[in-house]
């Protein structure tokens, strides 16, 4: 009998992974403010200007954020302001 290994990495690129909970999803995005993280790949932002705009014809408010590229993590600085400003986060991947 052969079994299926599967190895789940960390998106993070932290250096010693913290365990956290996972966090229960709102409800509702009705008063929540979303972010959309532009990872820094090809035509990402493309995407993320769709989402946006069918983020806010639904009256929802909408933060842009971005790393400089694609190659690193996100600066500190991106995100403390998701964290302070934003309710739950879109990523966009593309290419």
């Amino acid at each position: 009998m052969n079994r299926m290994h599967t190895v789940l990495h960390d998106p993070t690129s932290e250096t010693a992974p913290v365990m956290r909970p996972r966090l229960t999803p709102p409800e509702s995005l009705e008063g929540k403010t979303v972010a959309l993280l532009d990872l820094g790949k090809i035509r990402s932002d493309e995407f993320l200007d769709h989402v946006e705009k069918r983020l806010r014809d639904r009256g929802l408010d909408v933060l842009r954020a971005a790393k400089p590229t694609n190659a690193k993590p996100a600066p500190l600085e991106v995100i403390q302001e998701i964290a302070e400003k934003a309710h739950v986060v879109a990523e966009a991947l593309a290419d």
